[in-house]
């Protein structure tokens, strides 16, 4: 069984491979059944290496050049020459402009953003939950591939599934993070007195906006509520378990 992915037309150039990837397609058993590809899970090793071969097999690419990171909520953001080798660095984005590195970044329930400058030839990949997109990992990552000779005005980002503003209900200690306008823009209120539900998938576009982007996309698909297609944290800690897997959104220049 192949490893299922999403792709997305302002992402489609002859020289850049892309996909999201989902749960289908993978070998992991139980909590993770499917293409958990996430090496902090408490998942058989094996399986997660095997799951993560077939990502890079699926988009033509070299398994030992597959880059993922020691993703901690920040704006850190990595430029990346050769793959990691050892303990991968703590940061939530990485770049880079040499052909047959594949950029990884997982996901559960936090939204991926890959990026690309086809023009330039520099590509990103970027882990923004709300902690991260209200720090600037966009921002950050832009700036990053600016480095490598990219241009804003040539950017594209497309944000991938990740928990929609229907799964996402929140405290007021969360709504009280941001400015009046943002709460009225990205919140609505909950069912249940108190709470309210926040639109990521808008705040992290408007991030991108923010950072200069012109070509900004969603990927309008709800990790949290789709349990068949997508893992979600959020999914499992309301259901009291012990762990979940992560899903992969993935970007390499061929």
């Amino acid at each position: 069984m192949h490893a299922h992915f999403y792709t997305h037309p302002l992402l489609d150039a002859p020289t850049i491979a892309h996909g999201f990837f989902g749960r289908e397609g993978g070998v992991s058993e139980g909590l993770y059944a499917g293409l958990n590809c996430g090496p902090g899970s408490a998942d058989n090793k094996a399986h997660v290496a095997e799951n993560r071969a077939r990502v890079t097999h699926a988009l033509e690419q070299m398994p030992e050049k597959l880059c993922t990171l020691y993703q901690i909520h920040s704006p850190n953001v990595v430029i990346v020459h050769e793959p990691y080798t050892g303990t991968p660095p703590q940061a939530d984005a990485h770049v880079t402009n040499v052909a047959g590195i594949t950029l990884g970044i997982l996901t559960a329930d936090c939204a991926p953003v890959l990026f690309a400058d086809v023009a330039a030839g520099v590509i990103g990949a970027a882990h923004a939950g709300w902690k991260g997109a209200h720090g600037g990992v966009v921002e950050s990552t832009v700036l990053a591939m600016e480095k490598l000779g990219a241009t804003r005005a040539n950017i594209s980002a497309v944000i991938g599934p990740c928990i929609q503003q229907k799964s996402y209900e929140v405290g007021a200690e969360f709504i009280a993070r941001f400015t009046p306008a943002e709460q009225s823009q990205f919140f609505i209120p909950s069912n249940r007195e108190g709470f309210h539900r926040f639109d990521l998938p808008a705040y992290v576009t408007k991030t991108a906006r923010a950072a200069g982007l012109q070509r900004v996309a969603v990927l309008a698909m709800d990790t949290c509520s789709n349990a068949a297609q997508f893992f979600s944290y959020r999914r499992t800690t309301l259901a009291g378990e012990p762990d979940y897997g992560r899903q992969i959104s993935a970007i390499a220049l061929r």
